[in-house]
């Protein structure tokens, strides 16, 4: 009994080897740049907030602190989901990062942007 088998792209039948698995390197490497674009959708979605987020405090904050509404952060597409790392000083004040831009919830809605030195 013979199987046939098929390109893992194409679904072309294959000839020779019985462990082959794509008909040519086109092929091959189609389904290989397919299953990694697959892999790295999410990461790349998230880094392309963080980088937004970033974009966002660095044109808000030119000097390397100020404050600002939450408001204007959020009209600016702001995601304050997502930050690449969080630092607590010896106080208890909590700064999120994006990146090395950062920034730290204060009262009234306003947040301190600040950038690390």
């Amino acid at each position: 009994m013979i199987v046939s088998k098929q390109c893992l792209d194409c679904d072309k039948e294959l000839r020779g080897r019985s462990d082959k698995k794509f008909c040519d390197d086109q092929c091959r490497s189609n389904f290989n740049n397919r299953q990694q674009s697959e892999n790295t959708l999410f990461m790349r979605e998230v880094n392309s907030i963080l980088k937004k987020n970033r974009r966002i405090m660095d044109a808000l904050n030119p000097a390397g602190k100020i404050k600002v509404s939450r408001k204007i952060l959020l009209n600016k597409g702001f995601n304050f989901d997502y930050y690449t790392n969080i630092y607590k000083t010896q106080t208890g004040k909590t700064y999120f990062f994006c990146y090395e831009t950062g920034y730290l919830p204060i009262e009234n809605d306003e947040i301190l942007l600040i950038r690390k030195q």
